[in-house]
């Protein structure tokens, strides 16, 4: 919407998480550009949520995520334990409120069992093979975090290497990362 009033979009970064050996990492790069400008190359995408059980990294309009963030952790006080149904329910209320229709971002969260991507359309997906990525380089550190996870690599070795891969070919993404892992019981 905002491109065909001419004016520059916010554009990409890379979240991506891998699910491996008992631990869940979820890593993001740092990098938030404007048209064809770096902004910062440092901002922090990633961060644990609610009591710190919880994980989650964002792509999309920065206030954006922060606004979905603490709906979020309002979702997990209100079904503490509950990832799926904290996710479900923000996703309905994404999905029918008005207000929050009209935010661009995604999501990535996981804790100890479950790891699921949301999104403006009310989507509440769990991602296959225990690696997903999302934003402009989400694909290529997803691809390459499959290729590495068969691998004696742990989960966080995995996710910095294809976020390293993810930065060498997305624009939009940079090598600055933060990095959040928890135990897993898978």
């Amino acid at each position: 919407m905002a491109e065909t009033q001419n004016f520059p979009v916010w554009h990409g970064t890379t979240i991506l998480t891998v699910r491996k050996g008992g631990r869940v990492v979820v890593a993001g790069d740092g990098q938030v550009s404007l048209g064809q400008t770096v902004i910062k190359s440092n901002a922090r995408k990633v961060r644990s949520l609610g009591t710190g059980d919880v994980i989650g990294g964002f792509a999309g309009a920065t206030a954006d995520a922060f606004t979905l963030f603490e709906r979020l952790e309002a979702k997990l006080e209100k079904y503490p334990g509950q990832l799926t149904r904290a996710c479900v329910d923000l996703a309905k209320d994404w999905r029918t409120d008005r207000y929050l229709r009209r935010l661009e971002a995604m999501m990535l969260v996981a804790d100890a069992t479950t790891t699921l991507v949301l999104t403006g359309t009310g989507d509440v997906l769990e991602p296959e093979r225990d690696v997903m990525g999302i934003g402009s380089g989400g694909n290529y550190a997803l691809a390459a975090a499959r290729a590495l996870l068969d691998t004696d690599m742990p989960a966080e070795q995995i996710a910095r290497k294809a976020m390293a891969i993810a930065a060498e070919i997305c624009v939009y993404t940079n090598g600055n990362l933060v990095v959040e892992s928890l135990q897993s019981t898978r």
